[in-house]
Order: C-alpha cells, then sequence, then structure tokens
C-alpha cells in the first residue's frame, strides 16, 4: 500500500519523469565497439575519402567510430594501430565505420626517416652524398589522417582535467573591445582547426577585475604544440629591400599542406650545425594576382648576379613573422619582372638530434603554413597560464571519484540510520542521492557542458547540501527523533523544514554568482554545477524526499 501511494504521488512521478529525461541525455551504453574520431586532417587521405571532422556540438555517442579496418574488427586504439602497421605507403585500406564504409590509402607520416643517397645540390649547383632527410614512416606506422580514442559509452562530455589535453589562457597586451575579441576567436578557432586539431573550445572570459581572457581547450593535443601557434600575433610578411611583397591572409591564395609539395627539403636535407644538427624544410604557395603584381614591379628593375653558381637577384626576399626575420631566401633570375604566382617557401629547424631537427623543422613549417593560410590577430597576445593534462592521469582521477561518491553515499547513509534508529529511512536517502548525480549528469550532457574537476567537487557540494536538507526535513518531521509536537501536523513540520531549506539554498547561490566570473571563468562550472544540483534538489528530489518520508514514517507516528 505504502508502495503504491509513494509512486503515485505527484511529486514522485515528477521526480521518475525528471530522471527517465536525464537517462535517455546521458545514453549509458555497456559496450560500445570500435574506437571514435577525434579529427580527420585536413587534406589527409581520410578527409579525401569522405571522412568529416567530429562538429564541436556533436555528442560523444553521436561520433563516428571506426569498427574494423580491412574486415579485421577494432576494440580498442591498440587495435586500430595494429590494423594499419605493416602496410607499405599508397595501399589502399578499407576502413568500416558505425555509419559507413571508406577506402583510404595509407600515406607518409611528416614524421621522417633518414638515408644516406647522392643527390644534386641545386644551391651550388653540385653533386652531393649525405644523410638526408625524407617523408617517410616511423616504425612502420603509416598515417590514414585519423586521431582516435576509445569509444565513448556515454554522452557525458569530459573536461581536460579528466579526458586529456591542453588548456591555454590567453590575455590581450592592450584593451581590445568586444569585436575584437570575437575576432581573435575566430582567428585562433581556425588556426587550431587549420594546424590539424579539433575538439577545440575557445571562449571569452572576464574577471572580478573586468579583464578580458580567452580561453582555449584542445582536447588530446600536446601542450607545446599549441602554445606558440596561439601566443603569436602571427604577422607574416614577405619584403624585399622595405618593401612588402605580401603577407599572411588574404594575398595567399593556397598553401600546400599535402607529402607531395610540402616536408623536409631533399635538396637540402639535414646535416649538422654547430654541435647539433640542421633540417630545411619547403613548400609551394600561391599568391594572388595583385601580389604576385607587386613582386613583377619590385623585382623588374633588379640585376642579376651569379652566387654559388647560380643566377639570382641582387636583392633577397626576407620573411618576417611578427617583425622577426625568420629567413632570407634568394629570388631565382627567371622571376625578375614576372608576375609568378606559385613561389617556394622554406625555413630551417634545428635540435640536438637529427630525429629532433627534422621534427622542429616540420613543427616550424606547419606553423608557418597556419600563419600564411589565416593571417594575423589584431593584438598580441601572452600566455597567462598553459596546463597539459594527460588521459591516463583524468582516468583515475575518474575512477578514484566514482570509488569516494560510493563510499561517501554509504557512509552518509549508515550515519543517519544510526543517528535516527530508523532503518528504513535508507531507502529514500539513497534514492536521493543517486537522484541528484543521475540529475546533474543529464543536465550536462543535455546542454554539452564539459565536466571537469570543478564539476565533480561541485556535485559533492550538492550532494551534501542535498543531505544538510534531508537532516533538517528529517529532524523537523521527526522532532529530532526524541518527542512529536502533536500540536503541528505533517504540513506544517515541512514547511518549516523547506523554509530553512530554501534559506540555505538562496544563500548558497548567491555565493556562487562571484565564482561564475573569478579566476578567468575556471571556476564557471563548479558555479554553474553547484546551481543546477542545488535548484534540482530543492524543487524535484527533496520534495520526493520529504514525500518518502512522510508516507513511510506518518503511519508509524499515528501508531
Amino acid at each position: 500500500m505504502k508502495a503504491k501511494r509513494i509512486i503515485t504521488h505527484p511529486r514522485i512521478i515528477i521526480l521518475l519523469v525528471m530522471l527517465l529525461l536525464c537517462i535517455i541525455a546521458i545514453n549509458p551504453q555497456f559496450h560500445v565497439d570500435g574506437v571514435a574520431i577525434r579529427q580527420v586532417i585536413k587534406d589527409s587521405s581520410a578527409a579525401q575519402a569522405g571522412l568529416q571532422n567530429p562538429g564541436p556540438n556533436i555528442p560523444p555517442m553521436g561520433r563516428e567510430r571506426i569498427v574494423a579496418v580491412n574486415n579485421i574488427p577494432v576494440n580498442d586504439v591498440k587495435a586500430y594501430y595494429d590494423a594499419i602497421a605493416g602496410y607499405p605507403p599508397n595501399r589502399t585500406l578499407t576502413v568500416t565505420t558505425n555509419k559507413n564504409t571508406y577506402r583510404l590509402t595509407t600515406q607518409p607520416d611528416y614524421i621522417l626517416g633518414y638515408r644516406n643517397e647522392t643527390y644534386f645540390d641545386n644551391t651550388t649547383n653540385t653533386t652531393k652524398t649525405g644523410v638526408v632527410a625524407y617523408n617517410a614512416s616511423v616504425n612502420g606506422t603509416k598515417d590514414l589522417g585519423l586521431t582516435i580514442y576509445p569509444a565513448p559509452q556515454n554522452n557525458i562530455r569530459l573536461g581536460l582535467d579528466l579526458s586529456g589535453g591542453t588548456r591555454v589562457i590567453l590575455k590581450p597586451k592592450e584593451r581590445v573591445s568586444q569585436d575584437d575579441i570575437s575576432l581573435i576567436i575566430d582567428n585562433i578557432k581556425q588556426r587550431l582547426n587549420v594546424y590539424g586539431l579539433s575538439d577545440i573550445i575557445v571562449r571569452s572570459a572576464k574577471d572580478l577585475s573586468g579583464d578580458d581572457y580567452i580561453i582555449v581547450e584542445i582536447a588530446g593535443a600536446n601542450k607545446n604544440e599549441v602554445q606558440q601557434l596561439l601566443a603569436q600575433q602571427g604577422k607574416f610578411e614577405a619584403k624585399i629591400g622595405n618593401d612588402t611583397v605580401f603577407k599572411g591572409g588574404k594575398d595567399i591564395t593556397y598553401v600546400c599542406r599535402s607529402a607531395e609539395c610540402s616536408g623536409i627539403d631533399r635538396n637540402v636535407g639535414c646535416g649538422q650545425s654547430g654541435t647539433g644538427y640542421s633540417c630545411r624544410f619547403s613548400f609551394q604557395i600561391s599568391l594572388s594576382p595583385g601580389a604576385a603584381q607587386r613582386q613583377s614591379d619590385l623585382t623588374k628593375n633588379l640585376s642579376v648576379k651569379v652566387d654559388q653558381g647560380g643566377n639570382y637577384l641582387e636583392k633577397p626576399i626576407d620573411l618576417y613573422l611578427d617583425n622577426e626575420l625568420v629567413d632570407t631566401l634568394q629570388i631565382s633570375a627567371d622571376l625578375k619582372g614576372r608576375a609568378a604566382t606559385d613561389i617556394l617557401i622554406s625555413g630551417s629547424g634545428g635540435g640536438t638530434t637529427q630525429q629532433a631537427a627534422a621534427q622542429d623543422a616540420i613543427t616550424n613549417m606547419k606553423r608557418l603554413q597556419t600563419i600564411l593560410i589565416t593571417g594575423s590577430l589584431p593584438v598580441q597576445l601572452d600566455i597567462v597560464k598553459s596546463d597539459g593534462i594527460s588521459p591516463v592521469l583524468g582516468s583515475s582521477f575518474i575512477d578514484n571519484a566514482m570509488l569516494i561518491a560510493l563510499l561517501s553515499i554509504v557512509a552518509v547513509t549508515l550515519v543517519l540510520v544510526v543517528r535516527y534508529r530508523r532503518p528504513i529511512i535508507a531507502i529514500p536517502i539513497i534514492i536521493t542521492m543517486l537522484s541528484e548525480v543521475t540529475i546533474i549528469l543529464g543536465f550536462a550532457a543535455w546542454v554539452g557542458w564539459n565536466l571537469d574537476l570543478a564539476g565533480i567537487a561541485a556535485i559533492i557540494i550538492a550532494i551534501g547540501s542535498g543531505v544538510d536538507d534531508q537532516i533538517v526535513i528529517i529532524d523537523e518531521t521527526l522532532q529530532g527523533g526524541v518527542a512529536h509536537d502533536v500540536t503541528r501536523s505533517w504540513k506544517e513540520r515541512l514547511a518549516k523544514a523547506f523554509f530553512i531549506i530554501f534559506a540555505s539554498y538562496f544563500t548558497l547561490v548567491a555565493a556562487m554568482i562571484p565564482l561564475w566570473f573569478a579566476g578567468a571563468g575556471l571556476l564557471r562550472g563548479f558555479a554553474i554545477t553547484t546551481i543546477v544540483g542545488v535548484t534540482g534538489g530543492v524543487l524535484v528530489t527533496r520534495p520526493a524526499f520529504a514525500t518518502i518520508v512522510e508516507i513511510l514514517l506518518k503511519k508509524d507516528e499515528e501508531d
């Protein structure tokens, strides 16, 4: 009879409907095949085959998953890399996802190999023999242009604290308008997408002093890979003398980023430089007609000279990045007075080993390619804080958090049962705490916000607040478990309890509002999660708890 009264009560029905909607939003799955696609590199084999980069608002369970490669099942990240290992470049593989089947061609990585070979040096017009770098794979692994990660089992988005990645906080060096902030955010998003990164969150924030910040969060990215790219204003200019020939952005109509026309320059390769090594990269670009014409006008009156066996113009072309000279290139004599739209850009990288020098050269090349495509930011940015978080550490946080949450629920339940000596009250206590966690996670999945360590702390705060309110309800209805106040009805006791609960609720919400803006917005997730948790508790779970307690204990009191 009591069970029927509980289930049919309007407050319990509201709670059950809310829980059902939250479970649908979370969409928990106990077994998910395959590995999820985090990003599809632009111009890669995967992109050419039709695979799409996941959209920024797509839920985790909606991501495309690779389930087989050449009919070999893929159940985890290791299985994926094992499946593509051992194939030579230019081999076609069949990649099956949960949505479609694609035919991808293996391509060499930008990570390079080295070999002794004889080559012709265009700079000196001589034949040389030595160690050169070439576009090849490392340890037999071929690149399909995909970044993958373990398939998610629900729609809860994990923040960087839990999933791993990079968080960078940027601050403009000078006061800027909100329009400029929006322009910076759009430019940063474009840069990161061009650079080959996805799963990106770029947002603005203010602190309590009113200073503007830009927060960039990139899942699965290396901190050193993006730090300089974000901080630099990215003003690129190519000059002949003091005259600008072209700038990054609108003057550049095409930048080659494929292995066929970019990478380590095979004519130069890598060699020793002082105590370390140096590698030279090169890639092709196309200029707009206007930029090509400026080049023609600035070179038509230059004289030709012979340098190291080649014919070059008397003035070189200087490449400037953020007003710093990064390279100087000789201009071939056949470009004199010619409005050429196809240009070869080169640069270099260094390191203590050939591998490190080659990797540094490729990193510099990719950064320069990105800036040439996207142009410059309207203002210089300072890196205020930069964090790199390991996904392994995040996984450990999740496991520990789940264990602590379980132990906390058990401990709180036992304490309250011992305190009130009524084992039956353990049922509504457990139901209430689990319901509040489900509602918070369901809301997070529905609106698509990232759950991080601050969010988990907020869930604990919300549950702790709920336990306090449950104690208030039990104390008021049972009068501390000592004696019953027969002068007051159950309705009057609950009304007093909820007066205390709402007073506590408004105090807690008021305390969370400053945290919304504090710390450049890093505590916003904590504030939102806490407010959502206590609001759901006050409006849904705690009224339901009071109803269950009343139905379970009212008869006992009357008896």
